[in-house]
């Protein structure tokens, strides 16, 4: 059976006519999972398979879906990536679990992630280093690289996420992938171990664009029990995606805070990307973005603060059952000031303002999803050169806007390469039109990693 080709309704539909039996399709994924888990350590826990799945009149019918190791889930162990949940089994499933379970997802394991979440390289301590299937001796990216590496290899079809500082959308960018965060508070949080209340976004890995419209619409929504949770209208976010981008005006960010750290490849990808868009009707304009540094760097801040606050009485009592890296972080956390804090909160409201004025006159924003391609997991330089991975996807926890991150070419030693799009509020619709219409275009989308050999049957 070859999935490749199948876009997830696709998919759902010939299992709904019977042409393809549910448990098919999970044996194609299990298969994978088997040849590739050993060698890139994309899953922490794999679900035993059932032969028997259960086919529903659901949007996800029987789909194989993969869930980051943060999401609880009812009676399976949900480590957080860490020593202090190895064996933590929730009775509850996490809001958004429910809701795919619902929809009729088969869920297929609990995918790999940095520590708590806290970092981008996922090179786990505890449960070892997921590995990047373009090169494994580079990071997949994180925190969720597990989920990227597994919808990247067709361990699964598809695999929720989420994403403080860009960590959905590095992993996308960095293994060749989809990946999209929605507006804050577009997704429930309730039942997903935090790392910061005020940033964490949950969404979805796929390999397409219209794939991630399809899981947005199973897991967005309104949840009255999760305080983060806005009450908005209801999303439709496929009907119109297929509507031209003619007259769009689209941003495309230069200036020194894009340019200054990142590869000259990635930018010139990222630029033909816009040259693309302006050839389908897109107006293209050119903006400087420096003041999405201050952004960064008070993602950054909040980031490791609320991280300490959440896991105050761990770091007290067993300081030593953190990694290095994420000790290190959770204690810089721990010792920031009320007023460094209450001036990061300050830039959000500044850069949040700046962003609502930008789109007044703008559909959307281009940039790169990271300034260069897969660092090198371990070795000389590699702390160094991961922490560049969150500078352009960063600003958008810090706003709470909705980006998207698609695949856009690849650098000379073959490492891909992402193209972020970003628009204003509640706009999930506008990114994933451009993004829909960029991919058409391009075949970026359709290639794989060499370690990944076709499963047929």
């Amino acid at each position: 059976m070859n999935l490749r080709s199948l876009t997830l309704t696709e998919l759902r539909d010939l299992i709904k006519s019977k042409e393809i039996r549910a448990s098919d399709a999970a044996e194609v994924c299990y298969r994978q999972i088997e040849r590739l888990n050993p060698t890139l350590n994309a899953f922490i826990t794999v679900i035993p398979f059932d032969p028997n799945i259960g086919e529903t009149n659901g949007l996800l019918q029987g789909i194989p879906i993969a869930i980051k190791d943060l999401y609880n889930t009812k009676g399976i162990r949900t480590t957080g990536g860490s020593k202090f949940f190895a064996d933590h089994i929730p009775d509850e499933d996490a809001h958004v679990v429910k809701k795919i379970k619902k929809a009729g997802a088969y869920l297929i394991g609990k995918t790999n992630t940095h520590e708590i979440a806290l970092g981008v390289t996922n090179n786990n301590p505890h449960f070892g280093a997921c590995r990047n299937p373009w090169d494994m001796t580079r990071t997949p990216g994180g925190s969720s690289g597990g989920s990227a590496v597994a919808v990247s290899t067709g361990m699964a079809l598809a695999a929720l996420g989420t994403d403080t500082g860009g960590s959905i959308r590095i992993p996308a960018s960095l293994c060749g992938v989809v990946g999209l965060k929605p507006t804050y508070g577009r997704v429930s949080l309730r039942g997903i171990m935090p790392l910061s209340w005020n940033l964490d976004h949950a969404g979805p890995i796929t390999k397409r664009v219209e794939d991630a419209a399809l899981l947005l619409q199973v897991i967005g929504g309104y949840d009255p029990e999760d305080p983060a949770s806005f009450k908005t209208l209801p999303g439709d976010f496929s009907s119109h995606m297929r509507d031209n981008i003619h007259e769009r005006k689209v941003v495309l960010a230069v200036g020194h805070f894009v340019e200054e750290a990142s590869d000259p490849e990635v930018l010139g990808a990222v630029r033909n990307a816009a040259r693309l868009l302006e050839e389908q009707g897109a107006i293209i304009e050119e903006l400087n973005v420096d003041f999405l540094r201050e952004a960064a760097l008070a993602n950054a801040l909040m980031t490791q603060a609320d991280g300490a606050a959440f896991h105050r009485k761990r770091l007290k009592e067993h300081p030593d059952w953190f990694g290095a890296d994420v000790r290190q972080r959770l204690e810089t956390g721990a010792g920031l000031t009320s007023s460094e804090y209450a001036l990061a909160r300050r830039t959000q409201s500044e850069v949040r303002r700046r962003c609502d004025l930008l789109f007044e006159d703008y559909d959307a924003l281009i940039l790169p999803t990271t300034p260069i391609a897969a660092p090198i997991l371990e070795g000389e330089n590699a702390v160094e050169r991961a922490r560049l991975l969150t500078r352009l996807t960063a600003p958008f926890n810090l706003t709470g806007l909705p980006a998207l991150s698609v695949p856009c070419g690849f650098t000379s030693e073959g490492l891909p390469i992402g193209l972020q799009i970003v628009s204003r509020a509640w706009n999930e619709s506008g990114v994933l039109r451009i993004g829909f219409h960029y991919q058409e275009a391009t075949a970026w989308h359709t290639m794989r990693p060499n370690i990944t050999v076709e499963a047929e049957s």
